[in-house]
């Protein structure tokens, strides 16, 4: 196993190009004002972090890299107050104590460069190497294409019945590819949640369910939270590791009058109820903390399932792409690839 160490500044802000939606957003951003406490050397404000708040957002991007190398996103609370909250993807110790383990960061920034050196050093698998690979941390692939099975290790499974974890290995690297995305890219976005989710449970502000956080602010998006909350017991992995689930996670974002305008431009005769379903695959993703761990060291993002982490998702919701972009890269096809099993 190594650390994935490709920069996650290259990522989709500087690649893709920005919506006026998020242009819009970003402007009311940089026209705010963040309160501070201290100055910086330069003279700059230092921004005050979570769980302290501010009346207005932070003059930062969201994401933002600060000074001292931490990421942080920008949230608004429920009682209308802002926050700048401290994500930073890291290898760390689990240290929260959760249904008698220890919950926390973990391993984030591991890859499994055992397997698939390529995608340690790139970020994205190499067809060859999927191609040849006959187990994943010394598994059969049949025996974790088994255990992936639909109410095997869990109920809804972590591949269709139709799926094998070779196929949907490459089925979703061909996604990202024609995303011209990493995997370390989309699993970054995931962390960050998580992350955040960690520092309110730390807090003690998640219980049964998490109400604490109206929307979170991403590459000018706003993000916000359905049902989130633990399950009872925890989700072990389906290859030999670590990884471990034991909450439920549903995001979400509105889309746009434009961009709603330009999916029925584009797919005039689609049937309303496929085009809900297409605007609903695009914008909602119903997750657990396990899916970024995978989509980091694997490439992984389950196959057809309920808690799919689709790439094409991913790049919708947290603004690494635009609609425009997205459609770009797989041209009249986008309910198609959504919903097509990998076979």
């Amino acid at each position: 196993m190594g650390d994935f160490d490709g920069s996650f500044e290259k990522g989709a802000c500087a690649m893709g190009t920005r919506t006026a939606y998020s242009v819009v957003l970003s402007v009311l951003l940089c026209l705010s004002h963040c309160c501070a406490a201290e100055t910086s050397g330069d003279g700059r404000p230092e921004p005050i972090l979570y769980p302290a708040t501010t009346p207005d957002p932070a003059q930062l991007a969201s994401p933002s890299r600060l000074s001292d190398g931490a990421e942080a996103v920008i949230a608004r609370m429920k009682d209308d107050q802002y926050a700048l909250i401290p994500v930073t993807i890291e290898n760390a110790p689990p240290h929260i104590s959760y249904g008698g383990r220890k919950i926390g960061k973990g391993n984030q920034r591991m890859v499994d460069a055992n397997d698939f050196p390529t995608l340690a050093r790139t970020g994205l698998h190499s067809v060859e190497e999927l191609d040849g690979i006959e187990r994943i941390t010394g598994k059969p692939l049949t025996e974790i294409t088994a255990m992936g099975r639909p109410g095997t290790s869990s109920g809804e499974g972590f591949l269709a019945v139709d799926e094998d974890i070779r196929s949907v290995l490459q089925g979703d690297n061909r996604l990202v590819q024609r995303l011209r995305l990493t995997h370390p890219e989309m699993a970054r976005p995931l962390f960050h949640i998580w992350n955040m989710i960690l520092k309110e449970y730390e807090l003690g502000r998640v219980g049964r369910h998490w109400k604490n956080i109206q929307y979170v602010l991403y590459n000018g998006r706003m993000i916000r939270f359905g049902e989130l909350h633990p399950t009872r017991g925890f989700q072990e992995s389906i290859f030999n590791d670590e990884i471990q689930g034991a909450f439920e996670i549903n995001l979400f974002r509105e889309l746009d009058t434009t961009e709603r305008a330009f999916l029925r431009r584009k797919y005039p005769n689609l049937s309303e109820v496929k085009m809900e379903e297409l605007i609903a695959r695009l914008s909602h993703i119903r997750t657990g903390e396990m899916e970024p761990y995978y989509v980091m060291r694997y490439g992984f993002y389950e196959g057809h399932t309920a808690y799919r982490v689709d790439p094409i998702a991913i790049a919708f919701l947290f603004g690494l792409r635009s609609l425009e972009e997205i459609e770009a890269a797989f041209p009249g096809a986008l309910y198609e690839t959504l919903t097509t099993h990998f076979r």
